[in-house]
């Protein structure tokens, strides 16, 4: 059985259940994180999620921002690593993921080649995808697209959020890692080339333009949109008032089927303590919305202090 010496790559929250699995069962040389950055109204200086559980772990950190620098190849050759994991980072140049003697892998939150890409556990409920997992695969110079490890699958229940889906394929990926870790070190991997699907679904970055709500579609399609996008960064849409179009964020969302009234899509009906939206075929009830400048609120609250006769229509376009 061969001896590793890992190298660890992650920055988020995701990341820091495989790292801490990792340094259960293998020796961790060096974690390499993103550099800390100020946030905040404070602009207090951040660092990020595995930083924080490496320095309590008494594990080094390097946090390039240069990751071709010849100082980073230094602390390369100095830490030795014959394998290094990669999980929610940047892209790597060949000269780093090439450098370990067993390769670099990563855990990429999808089953590839479906939905490579920034935002894979958003995009698999936003389509409505039934399910998806987690895949370990060696780096090449592309992305997302090198030679298949191992991978995990799960079912995605009717309303998961990408938040509760999160939360599973983390701990998913987690014992992936450790699996895959141990079939390196035990000389039993077989790899896979990524085949070229016909419609290979893809997995971009999240934006403004990708993130807003069109009433004009089915309501269980709008559904799984919202949730894909819940609680970060939420999806939104722009709400029509008699002076002004503002654009607001949209939380939880249910089908009302106590209305039966017929309407143009967008329409929308304030009951006691709910506001509802007329989509395709179906009124949707919001449950939590966030109006502009304020924190999100459930919908019965932001009622309270709302003006209900200034609004006038949900809109699928900023106009």
């Amino acid at each position: 059985m061969k001896k590793l010496k890992i190298l660890f790559l992650g920055t988020p929250d995701f990341a820091v259940e495989t790292l801490s699995k990792l340094h259960q069962h293998f020796d961790i040389v060096g974690v390499v994180t993103a550099p800390d950055k100020p946030s905040g109204r404070g602009r207090k200086v951040n660092q990020s999620a595995i930083k924080k559980y490496a320095c309590k772990q008494n594990i080094e950190v390097l946090q390039p921002t240069n990751l071709k620098s010849d100082s980073f190849q230094s602390d390369l050759k100095r830490l030795k690593p014959n394998l290094a994991i990669v999980v929610a980072f940047r892209m790597l140049p060949e000269k780093v993921w090439n450098f370990p003697k067993y390769g670099t892998f990563n855990i990429h939150a999808s089953l590839l080649p479906n939905y490579r890409g920034a935002a894979p556990i958003n995009w698999a409920i936003m389509n409505g995808e039934k399910e998806t997992g987690v895949t370990s695969f060696f780096l090449d110079e592309k992305i997302d697209t090198g030679a298949i490890i191992d991978a995990r699958r799960i079912q995605i229940e009717k309303g998961e959020t990408a938040g509760s889906l999160h939360d599973k394929l983390m701990q998913l990926g987690a014992d992936l890692a450790v699996e895959t870790a141990r079939a390196i070190a035990e000389e039993r991997i077989e790899t896979t080339l990524q085949t070229k699907l016909s419609e290979n679904k893809e997995a971009p970055k999240l934006n403004k333009e990708n993130t807003q709500i069109r009433w004009d579609q089915d309501a269980d399609k709008i559904l799984d949109f919202i949730n894909g996008l819940y609680p970060y960064p939420l999806a939104w849409s722009s709400l029509e008032e008699r002076e002004r179009t503002i654009q607001i964020k949209v939380g939880k969302v249910e089908i009302d089927e106590t209305i039966e009234q017929k309407a143009e899509i967008g329409d929308l009906i304030f009951g006691k303590n709910k506001l509802s939206v007329k989509a395709k075929n179906a009124w949707l009830s919001i449950q939590e919305l966030k109006y502009p400048g304020k924190r999100m609120l459930k919908t019965q609250d932001f009622l309270n202090g709302y003006d209900q006769d200034k609004a006038v229509k949900m809109h699928s376009s900023e106009s």
